[in-house]
């Protein structure tokens, strides 16, 4: 027989004031709630949509060759390990050195935030809020109109290729955007161990590097993860600027099929379909790490 709880199984016997369970948060920081979003589609949802897409030209169109009729399907699957090994690959590598060089830059513009040297700090905050609330694309255009071509090193030419304007265009926001996780992260660690550290005699850097930010790394990388999602699907407007990466050779995969429209919905929407297949363990982990890693009330 289970046990009578008055106010929980039965009803209460007094009108004071009983103390009720802590409600589960329902705020999802506005770093995650991409991958709030991802996470939560289910993995089935992507795949049906897909199929259909890629089965709906089928019956609609074809093409009749020497060799016989060619359908989107069977141009898709002729392309696809040059979309996949050419293409997607390099958008990958892309992705990976432009988060890699954010993260550096990032974190040495947080700490500028948090800096004691009050020229240092303002620079920081307003370089962080300058490339944070501009426009991906347009700082873009300016990296790539603004760098040179090629420059010359004692008499020798070298050549500077679209993918390295490239790559240092799209880190600016994720330089800006890192430099608040880690601003936030610090911020966000109880004042108790700064006054104890002083209490131990630590400096500010001894402080920094072995009390805070090891306490700090748990709290960024649910965040930082959620923002290497985003930069892989922004990365394809590279594409715009004749950078070489799956949204451009996807497109030249369809010039040379003499352009048939039937080939847009497969093509596009295989692209659409490698891009969540790689993002979607992402938000994934992202989440479990996320709850891994919270606060335990």
């Amino acid at each position: 027989m289970s046990r009578v709880i008055p106010g929980l199984t039965a009803p209460a016997t007094t009108d004071l004031p009983v103390l009720l369970a802590a409600p589960k948060p329902k705020h999802v920081p506005e770093t995650l709630r991409f991958s709030h979003w991802l996470g939560n589609i289910p993995i089935w949802v992507p795949l049906a949509i897909f199929m259909i897409l890629l089965v709906w030209p089928v019956y609609g169109f074809g093409q009749e060759t020497s060799e016989g009729p060619i359908t989107p399907i069977q141009a898709l699957v002729r392309w696809m390990p040059f979309l996949l090994t050419q293409g997607f690959v390099f958008t990958i590598l892309i992705s990976i050195m432009t988060m890699v060089v954010g993260t550096v830059l990032g974190v040495l513009l947080g700490l500028g935030q948090i800096s004691l040297l009050r020229p240092v700090r303002i620079a920081s905050y307003w370089i962080t809020q300058i490339f944070r609330n501009s426009p991906w694309l347009v700082l873009l255009i300016i990296v790539m109109l603004s760098f040179p071509f090629q420059i010359t090193i004692f008499g020798v030419l070298i050549p500077i290729p679209d993918w390295t304007k490239a790559v240092f265009g799209l880190s600016l926001p994720i330089m800006a955007n890192i430099s608040e996780i880690v601003r936030g992260a610090i911020a966000s660690v109880p004042s108790a161990q700064w006054e104890a550290s002083e209490s131990l005699a630590f400096s500010r850097r001894q402080t920094l590097l072995q009390i805070t930010l090891p306490h700090c790394i748990k709290r960024m990388i649910p965040p930082w993860m959620n923002w290497y999602a985003i930069l892989t699907m922004a990365t394809p407007i590279v594409s715009i600027l004749g950078v070489e990466e799956v949204l451009n050779l996807t497109r030249q995969a369809i010039e040379a099929e003499n352009n048939r429209p039937e080939l847009l919905v497969p093509f596009y929407g295989f692209v659409l379909l490698i891009f969540f297949i790689y993002c979607y363990p992402i938000a994934r982990l992202t989440l479990w790490l996320e709850r891994r890693y919270a606060l335990k009330l």
